[in-house]
């Protein structure tokens, strides 16, 4: 009778705390600040949580560069995924992106080459050219896969970019922030796992022209496999990087340093801050029984809805209070993955996350004498 008292006392809203706390002492967390960088604007996220570690005008337009072949790649990654286009697809070299300006990876007008090796020349020696017939292939023009390359931006909250062609040469109505690189990146990464490991490739040779990857940091840090540096005289030097270590995946943007040994060094300060006083974990092992009712169960298991994850200073996670709070009194039919309610990480009484919480399996509605029985209970 005191549970039922106690969600009568609560206006039927159930709350249940798994509080993993048995220090006498309150711990302390103290995070020295980022490091000072070298940047015009600058992030450092978490893969996996899409929280923010570290930044300074992340939300700042600027211009992209060749960053820009980001977006130009996740573009043709989407296609490939939707079985519109494949690697093994023949391009052939149109007058236009053979003449492109900048950068190039030595393709040759007319000719007819595979869609992987001008990805290739794009992502490891950004290759402008090779960034211009992908284009037309997948759209038929620039200007068509430029409507493509926006439409995905939005989709996926890049919500401060527009892109105007898909090389990153200077446009005044093109730009983008380090916080949308940043979540670009991290969909790359997400979505197209086995397609991504082209930027972690160090060099290629195509023509007998053997291309080097700009992103020395590939060459430096064994935890680094990606993603794209970028340079104009108006957007300056920017990297943007990836590091996998101990369980853990941050992305680095760092838009406009003064030259590449900069934008090389403030990337490394950035991942090495981030791996230093920060660590990820995945919460959807925390579950919990509630009592349900009207069920021919007398309690199911509720829990995180999809995989979800948390970042904080590092060993924080023990110290944390989980608390379960449901919207209402469970009440049957419930079915498998129903909303039910949210999960609450707190620490010190502090709010740090909510989740939503779904029911783990079904809750099957009991017989009519059973249900009377539950009726009368949830009276008193």
């Amino acid at each position: 009778m005191k549970l039922f008292s106690t969600i009568r006392s609560l206006k039927l809203l159930a709350i249940i705390f798994l509080s993993f706390n048995t220090n006498a002492e309150e711990p302390r967390f103290y995070i020295p600040d980022a490091p000072e960088i070298g940047a015009a604007s600058y992030v450092v996220m978490d893969h996996n949580s899409g929280q923010i570690i570290a930044s300074n005008n992340e939300n700042e337009r600027r211009a992209p560069a060749s960053l820009t072949k980001l977006m130009t790649s996740y573009v043709v990654f989407q296609r490939i995924k939707e079985e519109f286009i494949s690697l093994d697809d023949e391009v052939k070299v149109s007058e236009k992106a053979w003449q492109t300006g900048g950068s190039k990876s030595f393709i040759e007008v007319g000719n007819n080459i595979k869609l992987e090796i001008l990805l290739k020349g794009m992502i490891i020696q950004s290759g402008n050219d090779a960034s211009v017939a992908l284009a037309e292939h997948v759209a038929g023009s620039e200007g068509t896969f430029v409507l493509f390359m926006n439409d995905y931006a939005q989709q996926l909250g890049m919500l401060n970019s527009r892109f105007e062609n898909s090389s990153g040469l200077p446009h005044e109505d093109q730009y983008t922030t380090a916080k949308d690189i940043a979540i670009l990146s991290s969909a790359m990464i997400r979505d197209f796992p086995d397609l991504y490991k082209m930027y972690s490739e160090k060099e290629f040779t195509y023509n007998n022209i053997k291309q080097t990857n700009r992103n020395k940091l590939l060459w430096k840090d064994s935890t680094v496999d990606g993603l794209k540096t970028g340079w104009t005289q108006r957007a300056g030097y920017c990297l943007v990087a990836s590091a996998n270590r101990v369980g853990m995946r941050l992305i680095s943007a760092v838009l406009g340093s003064e030259n590449s040994s900069v934008r090389l060094a403030e990337t490394e300060k950035l991942l090495d801050y981030g791996f230093r006083f920060f660590e990820t974990q995945s919460i959807d092992d925390v579950s919990q029984e509630v009592p349900v009712y009207k069920s021919k169960k007398s309690n199911i298991r509720v829990g995180v809805k999809g995989s979800s994850y948390l970042t904080l200073p590092r060993n924080q996670f023990k110290y944390i209070t989980h608390t379960i709070n449901l919207d209402e009194t469970l009440i049957a039919p419930i079915a498998q993955g129903e909303s039910v309610g949210e999960l609450v990480l707190s620490f010190n009484d502090e709010t740090l996350a909510k989740f939503p919480l779904i029911a783990l399996e079904e809750a099957p509605e009991a017989g009519f004498f059973a249900r009377i029985i539950d009726t009368i209970k949830l009276l008193f």
